[in-house]
This record gives C-alpha cells, sequence and structure tokens, in this order.
C-alpha cells in the first residue's frame, strides 16, 4: 500500500517483532525485528537508518509502546518530517492500560506538547523553553490519530 501511495522513489522501512514480516522485503522495503517498547532496539536502529522524513506508529498500541516510540525516535525525523501516532483511541482502553484522563496514557502525554510548543511565552520557571519547543512547529489531532508537524524553531518575539 505504501509503496502505491509514494512511489517508487520511496523507501519503507517497517518495524515488527513477528520475524515473518521479513518475506514482505523488496527493492523498496525493509523490515526490521524488534520490540518498539525496547529502548535499545531503537538505539542501534538509528545507528542503521538515517533520520526519516515520515514515521507513522502503527505499532501494538499500549501506552508504553506509543511513549516509548515517540521518546526514542521524534528526534530522528528530518527537519519538516511528520510524525503520526496512530490508533491513539486506545488510549482510553483499560486493555492497552488506558482510561479517560489516566495519568501516562499517549494522549495525556502528547497535552504536554501543547505547553512545549509554546514555551517561548512563558513566565513560569516550570515551563521552560526544551527541546521539544525548539522542534515542534505543529500539532494536530484526529479521530484516534496525532500529527506532530517537525521543523527546528528559533525564538519568538513577545507582544
Amino acid at each position: 500500500m505504501w509503496k502505491n501511495y509514494f512511489g517508487p522513489k520511496a523507501r519503507i522501512i517497517g518495524i515488527d517483532i513477528n520475524t515473518d514480516c521479513k518475506k514482505f522485503e523488496d527493492d523498496q522495503i525493509e523490515i526490521y525485528i524488534g520490540s518498539q517498547e525496547d529502548k535499545n532496539f531503537w538505539r542501534d536502529f538509528k545507528t542503521k537508518v538515517p533520520q526519516v522524513d515520515i514515521l507513522l506508529d502503527d505499532g501494538g498500541h499500549t501506552m508504553r509502546q506509543q511513549i516509548i516510540t515517540f521518546e526514542e525516535m521524534f528526534e530522528h525525523i528530518s527537519n519538516e518530517g511528520i510524525y503520526l501516532c496512530e490508533d491513539c483511541h486506545t488510549s482510553y482502553w483499560s486493555a492497552y492500560d488506558g482510561g479517560y484522563k489516566r495519568k501516562n496514557t499517549f494522549i495525556e502525554y502528547s497535552k504536554n506538547f501543547i505547553d512545549n510548543i509554546n514555551a517561548w511565552y512563558s513566565n513560569s520557571k516550570k515551563l521552560q523553553v526544551s527541546e521539544s519547543t525548539k522542534l515542534m512547529y505543529g500539532l494536530h489531532y484526529y479521530d484516534s490519530v496525532i500529527v506532530i508537524e517537525k521543523k527546528v524553531q528559533g525564538r519568538f518575539q513577545r507582544l
């Protein structure tokens, strides 16, 4: 599907815990085997794969998997790249460690991005400019999907 969508020049990299997925490799598709909640896997992966333009997290959908994937991979997205996390509805499902307003769901975790993006303007010592402030350009919530636009930001002047 992604080959058809992005065309013959796209390099598509997939990650799965199932070794049988290697059978889908071809001249445009590479498959790495590992767990998305394994920080060591991600660190090793980043040594083998250059920065990516688009990252689509369509993994196991647990809160730990979604948060670790974001924390390990957002910095590895190219400037002006896009990070998408889909199936965010699992943030509301107890079977995935979610629940409405439950601490540490990906939805609740991502709500902090709003403050991070706007930290330039804060007078509070509790909200400081961070790497997220410098790298996040846009944040979009859709039905079960969060899209984060990455673009290196400079300090803005206060009005």
